[in-house]
């Protein structure tokens, strides 16, 4: 059974850098495991930290980061196909792959080894719901869910109406056609979490976003709005694009807008280390590694887990 190595975290947990390190001092290719930064042009607001994929002035393969155009609805069956292709391709040439990301519903269906089926659009459907609220949206969602048995819910699935929508669209394909999904191949996989303490975590990302929007990350949004995707589709996004997005065409203040977003990003956080637990429910053992210990003791910790893997 081929190996992989998962690495995931909150936002602002150091994971990227971990993961990075990691790879150059393994010779190790990284699959991303974020669900925004398949986007090109997408760099600042999705935090793709590039420069940590340089280590020692040695640069570090990737994989599944700008491989899609903003304004697109790229979904997790594109992702696991990705993913599958990049997977193959590294471990063909014998190299290890580090999953590194904070997507848990991503980073989930690849351990777990389902593959979702592509899910069309269903006009008919999308016609009957349209004029609902959101809160009209979320009931059908999770009504759907309870009788399809899923699990596998994510919260930004009703971040907006349209988001709302597709979900609900797909959790109806999925309790119309249950044998639609087909099994990935089975991977072997140690997990490793980054631990980051409530406080430190809040810490960091409010030091993140500050830094982000003096690096120009309301620049980065403008151009793309200004490039012709339109604000709804970049709303779709959620976080980020979805507040700045709203203070440009004049929704929101600054102030208002950077207030917003600090709230949502710590909220998006605490979601996303609800998700991990949940993972540890479902059956996913990860090794928790305190995000407080030096790059050489994190090493330590992981290469015993591996020496043992």
């Amino acid at each position: 059974m081929n190996k992989l190595i998962t690495i995931l975290g909150p936002t602002a947990s150091g994971k990227t850098a971990l993961a990075a390190a990691l790879a150059a001092d393994t010779g190790a290719e990284i699959i991303s495991g974020d669900s925004r930064q398949v986007y090109r042009r997408m760099d600042i607001g999705t935090g793709k930290d590039i420069a940590d994929y340089v280590v020692d002035g040695r640069k570090v393969p990737y994989h599944l980061i700008d491989i899609a155009e903003p304004g697109t609805k790229y979904n997790l069956f594109q992702y696991q196909h990705d993913f599958l292709k990049a997977y193959d391709d590294i471990t063909a040439r014998g190299v290890l792959p580090i999953l590194c990301g904070g997507t848990g519903l991503y980073i989930e269906s690849v351990l777990k080894g389902y593959r979702l089926a592509s899910v069309p659009e269903n006009k008919t459907l999308r016609m009957s719901l349209e004029g609902k609220t959101l809160g009209e949206l979320t009931a059908i969602l999770i009504e759907l869910k309870q009788r399809n048995g899923s699990n596998m819910h994510n919260t930004t699935d009703v971040d907006t109406a349209k988001r709302a929508i597709r979900a609900i669209e797909i959790e109806t394909f999925n309790g119309e056609n249950p044998t639609a999904a087909a099994m990935m191949p089975s991977i072997d996989s140690l997990v490793i979490g980054i631990d980051i303490e409530r406080e430190e975590r809040r810490r960091k990302i409010s030091a993140r976003l500050k830094s982000r929007l003096e690096e120009g990350m309301v620049d980065e949004i403008r151009a793309l709005l200004d490039s012709g995707i339109p604000a709804d589709d970049l709303i779709y996004y959620g976080l980020e694009y979805k507040i700045v997005a709203e203070y440009i065409i004049g929704k929101l203040s600054y102030d208002e807008m950077y207030g917003r977003l600090e709230i949502a990003i710590h909220q998006f956080a605490k979601r996303q280390m609800t998700w991990f637990r949940g993972m540890e429910r479902r059956g996913i053992n990860i090794h928790w590694i305190n995000s407080t210990l030096s790059l050489d003791k994190k090493f330590e910790e992981i290469k015993q887990l591996m020496g043992g893997w």
